[in-house]
């Protein structure tokens, strides 16, 4: 599956809401400054810097402390690859609140995702795989949803991320939401699991920003490697 066809399965299909262009896989996404502007959404008291809407009418951008990139696993292209992680595709690059908004209200968001799709929001040069260097001795916070309710969810975790809310972001990979028949997961990646410290902060501050009340797990991802669906959490919160 080439980025085209992952968009296909991603994009909003409005046709007043002109999309944005796939990243090529430079860097940066192409989305011209301006091109749409996002209003007021929910989760903005997550992080009122992100808005992408300028009050004076001027276009002005403002620049995120590290660019980010969405990926995309789509369910059919899974069914033939011969190997995890050989059809996830980057999707767009974005480095400022302007392009996130813009990329953010042209993409299916997950109640609208087909089961078995995950979708990635990384920092840019970092593959959401555990083959990364950076990923390698890292590990992941979950927490779960019914099937349909994780959409307030995933946008203030990745306000959270892009907008440098936790003490310990310089630990985090970046987010992924995996959407399945009966149900739906969001998962932090960070990059030390021995940091204890670090992910214990990160998953309580976390838990905070979604003001989720039920106990959350940490597990390392040489653990789930090695165990799979039996590995066990390391560290809840």
């Amino acid at each position: 599956m080439g980025v085209e066809d992952a968009f296909t399965a991603l994009a909003i299909d409005d046709p007043t809401n002109p999309s944005p262009r796939p990243s090529t896989g430079s860097g940066r996404s192409d989305v011209e400054e301006g091109e749409i502007v996002g209003e007021r959404q929910e989760g903005d008291d997550v992080l009122g810097e992100l808005s992408g809407k300028e009050e004076s009418g001027e276009n002005l951008t403002h620049p995120l402390e590290n660019s980010w990139t969405f990926w995309f696993d789509n369910p059919s292209a899974k069914q033939k690859q011969k190997a995890w992680g050989a059809s996830i595709r980057p999707i767009y690059t974005f480095s400022t609140v302007e392009e996130f908004w813009s990329l953010y209200n042209n993409i299916h968001h997950p109640s609208k995702l087909a089961g078995g799709a995950d979708f990635y929001c990384f920092k840019d040069k970092i593959e959401p795989k555990w083959e990364d260097p950076v990923c390698a001795n890292g590990g992941k916070w979950t927490v779960n949803f019914n099937k349909g309710k994780s959409d307030t969810s995933w946008l203030y975790t990745l306000l959270a991320m892009i907008g440098e809310q936790f003490d310990d972001g310089d630990e985090i990979c970046g987010a992924v939401v995996n959407v399945r028949s009966r149900a739906e997961k969001i998962s932090i990646w960070t990059k030390n699991a021995s940091n204890e410290a670090a992910q214990i902060s990160i998953g309580k501050q976390w838990k905070e920003y979604l003001d989720y009340k039920e106990t959350i797990g940490f597990i390392f991802h040489e653990h789930a490697k090695a165990y799979d669906k039996a590995a066990k959490n390391s560290y809840t919160v």
